[in-house]
């Protein structure tokens, strides 16, 4: 399915970024674009030859300050299947942990004439910082509470698969929203693409004034539930938790915890989804997890491999000097 209401400029126009922060910034249409351009990557990825050198000769690095698996390892595959020599920065044992800046750190790595960033990083705002100091595309994977743009787009295109369109969907998000940059970009996206967009948590675990973001704000997780076409649970972050936000996992689970029980108040067929990692038996059950036809976790990271891809050919074309994206 193609956006029928969106006419692509051409070339560069169609996406005219040099790289990608965060999804605050993208029109509707552009992600609508990239959603479009990763298709071709799921068919691929299907297939039993999974590998394209279209960018055969760039060198991708990944440089992840934070820890991560499934984002780093899918960044990783996807620049490999697109044929690019990919480099993962060790942080735990480079210069950052010896006292270098972060903007040090950029100027070395720009030094190398790398052809793509991807970094992952604690503070909110370090990705913009390194992309103000180097001449290649920088893709953010997570800084901070800010944003996750490839995790919003790659939850955009498991939707679509199952639910083909965005207008008037009703999706839950439950969990810890203050601390989620997963959130953050998924609100910033969905309701980009017309969907209605609930967002549930316990007061404490609510940002402040979030209804700006076009949201509706429920505390009572039953009833964000009611008619939900899509249920998105997060993980309680307590690496980002200083003091008392929660009685205890015992009570959290039983107010906010995801059971079979109470996903009988979303629609009948919706969708169960999780950025991962889980905490299971805390904001989600093992058996509605591993819910046949109903849970898209897994979906979840397959897409990941296929919009990285997409991003990555995306941001590098200019470089490569594609026509239309000089």
């Amino acid at each position: 399915m193609t956006a029928p209401e969106y006419i692509y400029p051409e070339g560069r126009a169609a996406f005219p970024h040099d790289g990608l922060v965060g999804i605050a910034g993208l029109a509707p249409h552009e992600i609508w674009f990239l959603l479009d351009e990763a298709q071709q990557w799921v068919e691929l990825n299907r297939g039993a030859q999974k590998r394209r050198d279209m960018l055969s000769g760039l060198t991708i690095i990944n440089a992840f300050f934070e820890n991560s698996t499934r984002t780093l390892l899918s960044f990783e595959i996807a620049g490999k299947r697109l044929g690019a020599d990919v480099v993962n920065m060790a942080v735990a044992t480079s210069s950052v942990k010896k006292g270098e800046t972060l903007i040090d750190t950029a100027m070395t790595l720009n030094a190398m004439r790398a052809d793509a960033i991807v970094i992952r990083h604690s503070s909110s705002g370090a990705v913009q910082l390194i992309a103000d100091k180097v001449d290649c595309p920088v893709l953010n994977a997570g800084d901070g509470q800010h944003e996750h743009p490839t995790q919003a787009l790659l939850d955009a295109l498991t939707i679509r698969h199952a639910k083909r369109a965005f207008n008037g969907l009703r999706v839950t998000i439950c969990g810890d929203i203050l601390h989620s940059r997963v959130a953050r970009s998924n609100i910033l996206c969905l309701t980009s693409l017309g969907a209605d967009v609930r967002v549930c948590a316990p007061p404490a675990l609510m940002p402040a004034d979030i209804e700006r973001m076009n949201v509706t704000v429920f505390h009572d997780f039953d009833a964000a539930l009611a008619g939900a076409d899509v249920v998105m649970m997060l993980r309680l972050q307590m690496e980002r938790m200083e003091g008392q936000f929660i009685p205890s996992p015992r009570e959290y689970r039983h107010l906010y915890g995801l059971s079979q029980e109470r996903l009988q108040l979303a629609e009948s067929n919706a969708l169960v989804m999780h950025p991962g990692p889980m905490n299971r038996g805390i904001e989600i059950e093992s058996n509605v997890a591993d819910m046949i036809g109903r849970s898209q976790i897994t979906t979840q990271v397959e897409m990941g491999v296929a919009m990285r891809m997409a991003c990555l050919e995306v941001l590098t074309r200019k470089g490569r000097k594609m026509e239309g994206w000089a």
